[in-house]
């Protein structure tokens, strides 16, 4: 006997990223959408043996973009924005948007003040027919499910 309707989770592979001012499409991996507040023990003089647990620093993993390598650098130039110095003009805004089967949005988590900390570039093998990958790490300032 059925006590509600089913719901299946959601699949992990079809997603998009959008960044402010980057129109880039499609990435073969996202990572990286995780936060943490590590625990401060306190205790004061005239309690017992047992330290208080209070919440610390909100803390935020790098979202980590992969993608197969193409002519396209817009990427790159936003990266080599932060290496020249311009962090003040690189930082963008952006969603991570999940998608159901029929390509309509589901979640979206999005982040702010982001921008790219660590890039590289493609493993090359002249032996082999694998495509290269380039990933992208992105450093931010927090992360909302909407």
């Amino acid at each position: 006997m059925p006590v509600g309707s089913r719901r299946d989770p959601y699949r992990g592979y079809n997603f998009l990223v959008e960044i402010d001012g980057i129109t880039r499409a499609g990435f073969r991996e996202c990572s990286g959408l995780d936060s943490t507040q590590d625990p401060i023990e306190y205790r004061e003089g005239n309690e017992g043996p047992t330290a208080r647990k209070l919440p610390g620093l909100n803390k935020y993993s790098n979202i980590s973009l992969k993608w197969g390598i193409t002519d396209d650098a817009e990427l790159w130039d936003w990266r080599q924005q932060v290496m020249n110095g311009n962090i003040g003009e690189a930082r963008r805004n952006g969603s991570i948007v999940l998608m159901d089967d029929t390509g309509e949005e589901k979640l979206r988590w999005n982040f702010r003040e982001g921008w790219p900390t660590k890039w590289t570039g493609p493993s090359l093998n002249a032996t082999g027919s694998d495509i290269g990958i380039e990933s992208l790490d992105i450093a931010h300032e927090g992360i909302v499910k909407a």
